[in-house]
C-alpha cells in the first residue's frame, strides 16, 4: 500500500519554511573531492552583527534540532546553521569519518561564505564537532558554547560502565534507530521524562523519513567518536567557553562535564540543568539564559560596534 501522506516530511518542509521566514535561506558549497555542505545562511548579512555557528547533534538535521533557537538569536548575530556530513544535504564520497574532518569541512564552507569570525554553540555531537573547529581553527573561534558535548570520554570509559549501554553497537542501535521499539528506546535515554504515548506509525514514519539514509556513514561517525579515544590526546583550547550540561544526561554522564571544566579550568563556566535530560526537554528557556548571558549580554554596544566598523571582519 502506498503512503499518501507523511507527517514528518510536512513538518520538515514547515521548518524549512520557519527558516525562510526567520531571514535565512539555503545554499551549498562544494569543497572538491566529493564534498558538498548544505547550510542555511543569512539572507541579508549585516556587518555590525557577530557570526554565529549552530551546530546539531546525530537526533536530526539542523531545521529540526535548531528551530527553537533561530529567532532567540537572529535579531543579534548573523547565524549560520549547516547540516552536518551525512544529515540533509551535506554528504562526502570520502572515507574520513571523524569530528576532526567535520570541523574541516565546517571551516571549508565558512570560509566559501566569507566567514572569518563566529561564535559557534554545538548540541551532543555538534559540540564535538564545534570543539575540534576551536581546536583546529583558533582564529575562526570567538565564543565556544558546548552543550551535553562528552569530547572528554574515553573509549575505556565504556568498558568500565560509565554508559548506560555496554557497547558501541548497542548505542548505535538506540541512537540511530531503526525501528519504533528502538526509537522509543532512544526518546527514553535522551529524554527526562518518558513519553510512551506516541503512536508507532509516527515513530515510523519519522524513521522511514529521517534515519533510514545514510545510516552505514553515521553509524560511522559514533564509531569514530570512540575508536582510541584518550584524554591525553584532547586538545586544551583557549577560547572563552559555556558548559551546559543536563544533571539527568543519560547519553554522556553529567561526570564528562566535570572532566571537561577541569581539563579547561578557569577558561571554560559551567552550568548544570537540573531536572532535565540530554535534549534539554522542558529547559529550553533557562537554557537559552545561560547562552544569551555568554554571547549576547558581553557583546559591544552598537554605538561602540559602530565606532570599530573599520576592524570588522565577515
Amino acid at each position: 500500500m502506498v503512503k499518501c501522506f507523511s507527517f514528518s516530511a510536512t513538518f520538515d518542509r514547515w521548518l524549512r519554511f520557519s527558516f525562510s521566514w526567520a531571514g535565512l535561506k539555503p545554499t551549498t558549497a562544494g569543497l572538491g573531492d566529493g564534498t558538498v555542505m548544505h547550510c542555511w545562511v543569512p539572507k541579508t548579512y549585516k556587518p555590525d552583527k557577530p557570526n554565529l555557528l549552530l551546530l546539531h547533534g546525530l537526533g536530526a538535521n539542523a531545521t529540526w534540532q535548531f528551530n527553537g533557537l533561530i529567532s532567540r538569536f537572529i535579531a543579534r548575530f548573523n547565524v549560520y546553521v549547516p547540516d552536518l556530513l551525512f544529515f540533509g544535504d551535506s554528504y562526502t564520497t570520502r572515507p574520513e569519518r571523524t569530528e576532526q574532518f567535520q570541523a574541516q569541512c565546517v571551516a571549508g564552507l565558512l570560509q566559501a561564505q566569507g566567514v572569518r569570525k563566529t561564535n559557534v554553540l554545538g548540541g551532543s555531537y555538534g559540540g564535538f564537532v564545534a570543539y575540534s573547529l576551536a581546536a583546529q581553527f583558533p582564529e575562526m573561534v570567538e565564543k565556544l558554547v558546548l552543550c551535553g558535548a562528552g569530547v572528554c570520554m574515553e573509549e575505556k570509559d565504556m568498558e568500565d560502565g560509565m554508559f548506560q549501554v555496554k557497547s558501541i553497537d548497542e548505542a548505535v542501535s538506540i541512537m540511530l534507530p531503526q525501528t519504533p521499539e528502538k526509537m522509543k528506546e532512544m526518546l527514553n535515554v535522551v529524554l527526562h521524562k518518558p513519553m510512551w504515548n506516541v503512536p508507532t506509525c509516527f515513530l515510523q514514519d519519522f524513521i522511514d523519513v529521517m534515519c533510514m539514509e545514510y545510516h552505514q556513514e553515521r553509524t560511522g561517525l559514533i564509531n569514530a567518536l570512540f575508536k582510541d579515544r584518550k584524554m591525553s590526546d584532547l586538545p586544551k583550547i583557549t577560547q572563552p567557553t559555556l558548559i551546559i550540561w543536563a544533571e539527568s544526561d543519560k547519553v554522556f554522564p553529567l561526570e564528562l562535564g566535570h572532566r571537561l571544566k577541569r581539563h579547561l579550568d578557569e577558561n571554560a563556566q559551567f552550568v548544570v540543568i537540573k531536572d532535565c535530560g540530554h535534549a534539554m526537554d522542558g529547559k529550553m528557556k533557562e537554557t537559552c539564559k545561560h547562552m544569551k548571558s555568554f554571547l549576547v549580554d558581553s557583546l559591544p554596544s552598537a554605538k561602540k560596534a559602530n565606532q570599530t566598523k573599520g576592524q570588522k571582519v565577515h
